[in-house]
């Protein structure tokens, strides 16, 4: 039964916001009071978090989709609708989001950082909060904007200071158990590590973690035997361990000739694991073949450059040097790393020639109109309201989509899409023939809330109708 998972795919859905209310306040005496719609809730986002409490990404393996909560929509007498609800979903020390291209997104490392995977869509206004003194009725809403759905990549790079890297059955998961209080799986065959193994040393004053990561082979920088899935762990530790075993029973293969390999398979993978500090540690030395092996190829692997220690995990022998030489390189490499500044916030101007859309004729001669703003407000009109897509004519205008329209050669009749290919609305321009305050004005008023006319005036306009009226029958030819 699969207990540890270190990549999965995600798919997110943020929750949509409520729509608003198209509402006319009413009373004993007062019919028509005003609009009192109240706007819609906001849909609940999903939040990445990270938590030391938690090591796998096994939850997400079993669910991977998950859904923040919707918005509620407005209702009368200016009661807005409720905000959805976060969806927070916790997740390990060390995760990288990454896009279906993979592209990194967020690296998550440090308890409680966050990443919003999805944002909640806008509720959406209700004809109260529409209203102003060219409008003082409108009879429409707006729509809440759908939540935003991505899907995601989660890897689980572990977060150690020292890495344990090897063949199978070097004796990894054998050193790390001595050195620390880690319980790991421990067999004599191939493989028996299959997930990264944590363990925390304590060297004198420096506490410092090590990560025996799974054996690995020939051509795993190629995705071989998993290599790929084990290297990912490799990436963030500061130092090093080469662990080889000088008593191997495969008589192709020998301490030099196994560092060889890794280092090859560390060169190939990259990541600038060329660079990091690294010893090599001897293994096994209670086997008496093993001890004058190690005698051997010391030598050779100082000549080298590198620093060499020989240690038994069984006998318990040279881990007391082993743990104080790794502590003496994990503080160095803590001491080497720049300190971390405070958190900054980047704040970059919209350009001023930027306008937020863009207007391109495309091959069958359809106007795309693109951008963040005219897209929005597709989504939250009502297009079986005729007040509703009057504003959104108004807000387009105001936008300066029209006049870009007209600059691209668009006519009379021509076709423009809103939006992307696979979600657009499409519809046949035709050029507003008014301009002005005076044009909009006239859309989304209601002259029932007027104020009353005296009673004078209404005399005079209803004797204006009836003689209108007596006009035109007069003026009646019949065939």
């Amino acid at each position: 039964m699969t207990t540890f998972v270190d990549r999965v795919e995600l798919h997110a859905a943020a929750g949509n916001g409520g729509h608003g209310c198209a509402s006319v306040h009413r009373e004993k005496f007062k019919p028509l009071g005003g609009p009192d719609g109240g706007n819609g809730g906001r849909g609940g986002d999903v939040i990445l978090v990270v938590d030391q409490d938690v090591t796998t990404l096994l939850d997400y393996h079993h669910s991977p989709h998950r859904k923040a909560t919707n918005g509620q929509p407005g209702a009368g007498d200016n009661r807005s609708g409720k905000d959805g609800q976060d969806l927070v979903l916790p997740v390990p020390d060390g995760t990288v989001v990454l896009d279906k291209e993979g592209n990194v997104l967020a690296d998550l490392v440090g308890q409680g950082t966050t990443f919003v995977a999805g944002q909640g869509g806008r509720g959406g206004l209700g004809n109260a909060a529409l209203a102003s003194a060219r409008r003082k009725a409108p009879g429409f809403a707006l729509l809440g904007v759908p939540g935003e759905e991505r899907d995601v990549v989660l890897e689980l790079k572990t977060v150690a200071d020292v890495a344990l890297v090897g063949y199978p059955s070097a004796g990894k998961s054998s050193l790390i158990s001595v050195l620390s209080a880690a319980k790991p799986k421990i067999a004599d065959y191939p493989f028996t590590t299959l997930v990264p193994n944590l363990g925390v040393v304590t060297a004198g004053s420096t506490v410092y973690t090590v990560a025996d990561v799974p054996g690995l082979i020939p051509g795993a920088s190629q995705g071989r035997g998993l290599g790929l899935e084990f290297l990912r762990h490799v990436e963030r530790c500061s130092v090093l361990v080469h662990v080889l075993d000088t008593a191997t029973l495969e008589s192709d293969r020998d301490p030099v000739s196994d560092l060889d390999v890794i280092e090859a398979e560390l060169r190939e993978y990259g990541a600038g694991l060329e660079n990091r500090p690294r010893i090599v540690v001897l293994n096994k030395i209670d086997v008496p073949d093993g001890q004058d092996l190690a005698d051997l190829v010391r030598p050779d692997l100082e000549e080298r450059g590198y620093r060499v220690f020989e240690v038994s995990a069984v006998a318990h022998k040279g881990l007391k040097e082993l743990s104080f030489g790794l502590a003496e390189l994990v503080a160095a490499a803590r001491a080497a790393k720049p300190k971390e500044e405070a958190t900054r916030i980047v704040i970059r101007p919209q350009a001023v020639d930027d306008s937020g859309f863009t207007v391109k004729r495309e091959d069958d001669g359809i106007f795309r109109v693109r951008g963040e703003k005219p897209e929005r407000w597709i989504r939250q009109t009502d297009f079986n309201n005729d007040e509703a897509v009057g504003y959104l004519a108004d807000r387009l205008s105001r936008l300066g989509v029209e006049d870009e329209l007209m600059k691209a050669g668009a006519r009379n009749g021509d076709g423009v899409a809103i939006g992307p290919e696979e979600n657009a609305v499409v519809f046949d321009w035709e050029p507003t023939m008014m301009a002005g305050a005076e044009m909009l004005g006239r859309r989304g008023e209601d002259h029932r809330l007027e104020a009353p006319r005296p009673a004078a005036q209404r005399r005079r306009d209803r004797e204006a109708e009836r003689d209108e009226a007596q006009k035109a029958y007069d003026d009646f030819e019949p065939f």
